[in-house]
């Protein structure tokens, strides 16, 4: 019993850090964000959801370089134009998601103030953007191989239990670390 809340444990701990250099990206793409969107809405004098979508767009290219190069540098980069293609897909819902909110907010109950917009597209509807994005770049975009790459037969799948080690990360279950499923292999 306790041998498996060890591994258990230790996994929790590999993806502590993985959540927080989400979250110094996503911290990061929110600045660039809000910054683009405020200046859209109030000094380029654009409508509310194109400045939510120009900013957003802004924003995704910033993640985009932090998530590869920092969050997921240990990932698979062996098909660079479907990480790409699947960033820009995940990307485009969470806009969907976050602009859906503002524009729900700002059309649909009328809440038209300069303060509601952002309380709408920068809190909840980043909240809800961030849970989806952060669940779909790590099971589908940066994805982690199951077996050396170098080997015959090496096969990359989407991440499954959400809170497996990194390859490479020096943390290991009582397993051997891998996290996959017996019959994955």
């Amino acid at each position: 019993m306790t041998s498996g809340l060890r591994a258990r444990y230790r996994r929790l701990r590999s993806a502590g850090g993985e959540v927080g250099r989400f979250g110094a990206v996503g911290a990061s793409g929110w600045v660039v964000d809000t910054a683009v969107f405020n200046l859209c809405l109030h000094t380029l004098h654009l409508p509310s959801v194109r400045s939510g979508v120009i900013s957003m767009a802004v924003a995704t290219c910033t993640n985009y370089l932090g998530n590869r190069y920092w969050t997921y540098r240990r990932r698979d980069r062996s098909r660079r134009l479907r990480e790409v293609g699947l960033f820009l897909l995940f990307s485009g819902i969470g806009m969907v998601i976050q602009n859906g909110v503002l524009a729900l907010s700002h059309y649909g109950l009328d809440h038209t103030s300069a303060l509601a917009d952002n309380i709408a597209k920068n809190v909840v509807g980043l909240g809800l953007a961030t849970l989806f994005r952060f669940w779909s770049y790590r099971t589908w975009v940066f994805r982690v191989p199951i077996a050396d790459l170098g080997s015959a037969g090496g096969v990359l799948r989407p991440v499954g239990d959400g809170i497996g080690p990194e390859p490479g990360s020096g943390v290991s279950g009582e397993d051997g670390g891998s996290g996959e499923d017996e019959d994955a292999a």
